[in-house]
């Protein structure tokens, strides 16, 4: 569960960094948090800096393997939300170049009972010798709705949010640039039907806002892909599609667009 929740994070976008962490009342132990760095963040932690560029395990991790070397890797290194931070220990174990104190939002939470409950509630199975094998437990908890917040605030700029494509709301901003122009709305109906029928969702704008506007809220919104369609363009058989993370923009066919978009 440990190199899943790497995993998981990273899918999403996202560098979560685990760390030791009170179990609280419920008991346990082998207790990690998955804390996203981020100044907003509601707990302080303290880490070694190499933790934040470890990189997470690839799609060829052997979950039936020995996975100790990967997570001790990880904890062998300091980290450590407030309830659990020994400043002393910090401080020997850690160069002061590599230490780093920030705020951070949990966004995650792993560990371990053993046979805590399952011995006390008689909550057992049959082994393959016939005897009674008390279950081994844990608890394995994702915030699901503390992510949105914390993909925002690790995936940003000035203009505002940069959906990570595996959880944006919208893969594509379609952009009418002229509404209620015939041949613009034709090309942007025929554009709209094309991606939803490749499976990919699409919020349009078809409102009658300046261009700037549109522009502005289509950034601010963050959807990794922008298709903008307008009169000029149709002329020379153009769209024109910018990719929200990197700022880049293409004129091409309809076509081209659409085969770069579904990839």
């Amino acid at each position: 569960m440990f190199v899943a929740y790497l995993r998981t994070f990273d899918r999403l976008g996202l560098r979560a960094i685990p760390m030791a962490a009170d179990t609280g009342p419920i008991g346990g132990d082998m207790s990690h948090e998955f804390i996203i760095l981020a100044e907003t963040g509601e707990s302080a932690v303290f880490c070694h800096r190499d933790l934040v560029d470890m990189p997470v395990p690839g799609d060829d991790i052997d979950y039936e393997g020995d996975l100790e070397p990967v997570i001790s890797a990880r904890t062998d290194l300091y980290a450590a939300t407030d309830e659990k931070h020994d400043e002393a220990k910090f401080e020997a174990e850690v160069p002061a170049d590599k230490r780093l104190s920030a705020r951070g939002i949990e966004v995650g939470h792993i560990f371990f009972f053993g046979t805590k409950y399952s011995q006390s509630m008689g909550c057992v199975v049959q082994g393959p010798d016939g005897k009674d094998v008390a279950l081994q437990m844990g608890s394995y908890g994702i915030g699901v709705s503390r992510l949105v917040g914390a993909i925002i605030e690790a995936s940003h700029d000035d203009n505002g949010i940069v959906w990570p494509d595996a959880v944006a709301p919208f893969k594509v901003g379609l952009v009418n640039l002229k509404s209620g122009d015939a041949e613009t709305d034709a090309a942007c109906d025929a554009l709209y039907a094309k991606l939803e029928a490749a499976g990919i969702s699409v919020l349009y704008d078809d409102t009658d806002e300046r261009a700037g506007a549109k522009f502005s809220n289509m950034d601010l919104i963050g959807l990794p892909w922008q298709l903008v369609v307008g009169p000029r363009g149709l002329k020379s058989g153009t769209v024109e599609l910018k990719r929200r993370a990197t700022g880049e923009k293409e004129e091409l066919s309809p076509e081209a667009a659409l085969a770069k978009i579904v990839g």
